[in-house]
């Protein structure tokens, strides 16, 4: 059985990005907080105008529970929320937290933490086959949330040294709570770390489109259900 040709879309804060499993160079365009699901899509279909695809699958920065997003988008517009993905795009849509996708397309085995660290802190863990998605980035920690103080725009508010100790300290207290084998930290300030806690590596963002893929892939699911 020929595996699908499977149009992932990453959607993110400032910029939403879509590779198809037949293609080799993505195309992306701005996000912003004005977008809409209604808007992601229509501006998707026109960037990637050319291409074939017969699944889909979407990543957003927001809850998703059995597939569909539970709240609105802290970063971006509205319209998220009972918004009828599988019909805008027109074929069959998987639709997933954004951190899922990644943790997904990241995963080598045994229980492992993603952490996403972006326009906020994205979460998600695979424990031995199963995919968990989770919304540690606000979680109670310090006096606000650990997104406020590992997100990018933490970041540029404090410096990089002190944001630093925060990931580092973040990365010590969830890893105590969820115990994983390993932690994978990506998102877009992943690359502004010039060291990783221990048991840590370094996730890449395209891996969220292989991510995408994997969630249509009949082979993959089918190891992955087998994992113990």
């Amino acid at each position: 059985m020929a595996k699908p040709i499977v149009l992932a879309v990453d959607v993110g804060g400032s910029h939403v990005k879509a590779l198809a499993s037949n293609q080799k160079e993505r195309r992306r365009f701005v996000s912003g907080p004005t977008l809409t699901a209604e808007e992601m899509v229509s501006r998707t279909l026109e960037a990637v105008a050319g291409w074939r695809w017969s699944r889909v699958t979407v990543g957003i920065p927001s809850p998703v529970r059995a597939g569909k997003v539970v709240a609105e988008p802290v970063n971006l517009g509205d319209g998220w929320v009972g918004f009828d993905y599988e019909a805008a795009f027109g074929k069959p849509t998987k639709v997933v937290n954004d951190a899922v996708m990644q943790a997904v397309g990241s995963y080598e085995g045994g229980r492992m933490l993603f952490l996403g660290l972006g326009t906020g802190l994205g979460s998600a863990m695979i424990a031995d086959g199963v995919i968990e998605p989770l919304e540690l980035g606000h979680l109670p920690f310090r006096k606000k949330t650990f997104e406020d103080y590992v997100s990018e725009r933490a970041m540029k508010k404090v410096g990089k040294k002190k944001w630093t100790k925060a990931v580092f300290a973040t990365v010590e207290q969830l890893s105590a709570a969820m115990e994983p084998d390993e932690v994978v930290i990506g998102g877009g300030a992943a690359a502004e770390l010039e060291e990783l806690p221990e048991g840590c590596r370094r996730g890449e963002n395209e891996k969220a489109f292989l991510g995408a893929f994997r969630l249509w892939d009949p082979d993959w699911l089918a190891t992955l259900a087998t994992v113990t």
